[in-house]
């Protein structure tokens, strides 16, 4: 059963990911790639930002989770947003080149890698047989630019994963049938 560190462990499933591509080709260090809003990069040349967490309504359960002396409510199904922003700190003539390097690399792994799994999967996930689903989102070039308040818009691009499973932690007690009498009835 996972915890609600789901949603970091996604996160850094995806970090784990572009870093086995991208390090040491296109950016230095493992370092470099990140969890981090665009504002607050660092010294990172690629910055991941979970900036919407919606639930996945196709997914919804309303059915109990058989757990023995008690039932566990069902998980509640989310899908989460990124905003991937490349960041370079080069002199102004390359700047670009290298973001938009940075950029397609990043297009392409995960076009290529569109599922997390398996070796993928860190921290709470790790060892688990669950699937996370990697698709391009587009969103409105307003949209994209409120996320960078005070702060020059940067070329960036959404992805959404999931559907993430939030286990829910509220149970309810149960007593199992030991017995069952019949009484038939001849006529």
């Amino acid at each position: 059963m996972a915890d609600y560190s789901i949603v970091t462990d996604i996160g850094l499933s995806l970090v784990k990911v572009l870093r086995e591509e991208l390090v040491p080709e296109l950016i230095a260090h493992a370092d470099g790639v990140g969890l981090a809003h665009p504002g607050d990069k660092g010294d990172m040349n690629l910055s991941l930002y979970l900036y919407e967490i919606k639930e996945n309504t196709d997914f919804r359960s309303s059915d109990l989770i058989d757990q023995g002396d008690k039932m566990r409510y069902p998980s509640i199904a989310l899908d989460l947003s990124y905003l991937i922003t490349a960041h370079s700190a080069s002199d102004v003539l390359t700047r670009a080149i290298d973001e938009q390097r940075i950029m397609g690399k990043m297009m392409q792994v995960l076009h290529d890698h569109n599922i997390l799994r398996g070796e993928d999967l860190v921290g709470s996930l790790a060892g688990t047989n669950g699937a996370y689903r990697i698709v391009k989102e587009e969103i409105p070039l307003e949209t994209a630019i409120s996320l960078f308040p005070n702060l020059p818009y940067k070329l960036s691009l959404s992805y959404k994963l999931g559907p993430v499973y939030l286990d829910s932690t509220r149970t309810k007690s149960v007593s199992r049938v030991r017995e069952r009498h019949l009484k038939v009835e001849q006529s």
